[in-house]
């Protein structure tokens, strides 16, 4: 996952502490995947340097607290934890690679590649869901539903002020590429249309194509006002035909390889920063055939940006 000569720097981030517990009540085992994914020489295969896991603090709010999000102030302190880790990860120019856990880690992933730098980043949020929501709306108090909304500064909640008096990404520099959560409008979706975020659902994608849509996400994500993107990839977004491993399934969506040409262009451009995978859940795979699918994703992107002049 690196331009010639762009070393790849991984971090794990084994927190579940951003979604709600299985039906049984447990804590998902999210926390899982980095070590899994790593089981199957990852590391190796993508040459990276591996900063090891940032790990959470333990989960509390197995009974969401109502109208707040769970685990609010673990999230708060996760966030800054990661952000220690990120940023040291992406010096150097390295292209970093974060392996959640849940999508609540974009919080960190984000304030650790601003790095102070004062400049805005791009996001590009690569998921089946708008994760739109606020603490408000959320059906389930998880942080993994409220993600782009509180990066964006969207929600009564420290989570939406991480990054001061400006919000981690600005809503006109973020596209929301896949979702097709059209049945569930409580993750914020009349909030999304007027927000600024540009949003490409699964129908238009498959309309489309993957590289139209690499095209139209660089034109906001490249712009030279900004000092580069991040990039969050849910292994929601991919059928779950192919990748049922996953909290929240919905049908449809992209196979490996479709994915892989949208992802492609976006990390062989010199200003993506890394990207972070999130939601895969090794509990529901114990054939470990979904985390292999995304080794060889990751492996593929790597290779893929290797050709690039």
């Amino acid at each position: 996952m690196h331009h010639r000569h762009r070393p790849v720097a991984l971090v794990g981030a084994p927190s579940s502490i951003g979604i709600r517990p299985y039906d049984t009540g447990e804590a998902r085992h999210l926390d899982r995947a980095p070590g899994v994914l790593r089981e199957l020489g990852l590391v190796e295969r993508l040459s990276a340097a591996d900063l090891g896991d940032v790990v959470p603090p333990p989960y509390e709010d197995f009974v969401r607290p109502p109208g707040r999000a769970r685990n609010e102030a673990g999230v708060v302190s996760y966030s800054l934890a990661l952000a220690e880790r990120v940023s040291i990860a992406t010096r150097d120019r390295r292209f970093t690679l974060v392996l959640g856990g849940d999508c609540s880690i974009l919080l960190g992933a984000l304030l650790g590649a601003k790095d102070g730098s004062g400049a805005a980043i791009g996001l590009a949020y690569v998921d089946a869901h708008a994760d739109f929501a606020t603490p408000e709306e959320s059906r389930t108090g998880s942080v993994a539903s409220m993600d782009l909304a509180l990066a964006v500064g969207r929600g009564d909640t420290p989570l939406a002020r991480l990054g001061g008096d400006a919000p981690l990404v600005r809503a006109h520099d973020a596209v929301l590429l896949g979702r097709r959560d059209a049945h569930e409008s409580w993750y914020g979706h009349d909030a999304l249309r007027t927000s600024g975020v540009l949003d490409i659902p699964d129908h238009e994608m498959q309309r489309l194509g993957a590289g139209e849509v690499a095209r139209w996400a660089l034109d906001r994500l490249a712009r030279p006002a900004l000092g580069g993107f991040w990039i969050h990839v849910d292994a929601d977004v991919l059928n779950p035909l192919e990748m049922p491993a996953v909290d929240s399934p919905e049908p449809g969506g992209f196979g490996v390889d479709a994915l892989s040409a949208l992802l492609t262009p976006l990390v062989q451009h010199p200003k993506a920063l890394g990207l972070q995978l999130t939601i895969y859940d090794p509990a529901l795979d114990p054939e470990r055939s979904c985390a292999a699918r995304l080794v060889k994703l990751l492996e593929a992107l790597s290779r893929a940006s290797e050709d690039v002049q």
